[in-house]
């Protein structure tokens, strides 16, 4: 159930950034948790490209555009090592959507929210973490 929520300043991305960065953070997340390549666990990684309009955003030193990029996954999927390279590879990968070099690195930040059990529901159901890892293995689940 991983779910990415980017949010930029409207403009921010390159235009071919802004056409695939979604889909990559979104593989990104399912390799650093384990999932395996499936429609099923793509069709669960859902991510979300807010932009926010012209002066939506900005700090007390400049108005230079800058990127979050918000991660839910389950609790327990991802462990401290996972959750680095999540860090890691989101940052370059908005930097380089964003045609900004890895000096621009600190303009990013990239906010693991682990679901606790029993927290999330899909298709009228309670999903827990060992429903989605019986899934993964390609066994039945009973929720």
């Amino acid at each position: 159930m991983p779910m990415i929520r980017l949010t930029v300043p409207s403009g921010s991305l390159t235009e071919e950034g802004r056409k695939g960065i979604q889909r990559e953070l979104a593989t990104m997340l399912l390799r650093w948790e384990g999932a395996p390549d499936t429609a099923l666990f793509r069709s669960l990684a859902w991510s979300y490209l807010i932009e926010l309009p012209e002066g939506a955003q900005s700090t007390i030193e400049d108005d230079a555009p800058r990127f979050l990029v918000e991660v839910t996954v389950p609790q327990g999927a991802l462990s401290e090592r996972r959750k680095a390279g999540v860090v890691q590879d989101m940052t370059k990968a908005v930097l380089d959507a964003a045609g900004l070099s890895q000096d621009d690195a600190l303009r990013v930040w990239v906010l693991v929210h682990e679901q606790p059990d029993g927290t999330w529901g899909a298709g009228g159901s309670v999903m827990r973490y060992a429903d989605l890892a019986a899934l993964a293995k390609g066994q039945p689940t009973d929720a």
